[in-house]
């Protein structure tokens, strides 16, 4: 069906930027690690380009301001995860600890935002799922600064994994929210 048809849609695309989101973190970390520096601010200016895509995507169906409100809540999510790359590399396990709170502050900002404007996103589910998002970010910044590539091949196939389960989520939580821009 035509409804059917443009969730397809919907969700391929946030599946796009989602998995965007995550390929440009990992180019950060490893021009960061390896001391590329103009390398990792090429990758951050993409981290930052696809935040305010993943923003603009949901602005469509909800104001310019919930757009705002969402790319700055990225910006914390990316925030986060580049406070954690650093102290990281520099084995600072106290600014690690205190990234880890910041990214897990911002999973439930973001849930409770997003859980706010549609009803068909349970704050709790969006949670778990941007919980175990940051996690993933965690542990392949580990892996990355102990060089267990092998290890990180297999977490990157979890996150790519679980980045379509966020963005399916998004995509017919937004459905069901908005059935007649659905409709053919």
């Amino acid at each position: 069906s035509t409804v059917s048809v443009k969730v397809a849609d919907t969700k391929a695309a946030l599946r796009d930027l989602w998995l965007g989101h995550i390929f440009w973190v990992r180019n950060v970390v490893e021009a960061r690690f390896a001391d590329h520096d103009a390398q990792a601010k090429a990758a951050e200016a993409q981290v930052i380009a696809n935040a305010k895509a993943l923003a603009g995507s949901i602005e469509p169906f909800y104001v310019k301001a919930a757009s705002d409100k969402l790319l700055q809540l990225l910006a914390g999510h990316w925030g986060a995860i580049s406070d954690y790359a650093n102290a990281t590399h520099a084995a600072d396990k106290r600014a690690q600890e205190a990234a880890n709170r910041k990214l897990a502050a911002n999973a439930g900002e973001i849930a409770v935002f997003l859980g706010g404007a549609n009803p068909h996103l349970p704050v709790d589910t969006l949670r778990g799922l941007l919980t175990t998002h940051g996690a993933h970010h965690v542990q392949q910044i580990q892996q990355l600064q102990a060089k267990q590539y092998a290890q990180e091949a297999s977490t990157w196939a979890a996150m790519k994994d679980h980045m379509y389960v966020i963005a399916d989520a998004l995509a017919v939580g937004i459905a069901a929210q908005f059935p007649e821009k659905f409709q053919g």
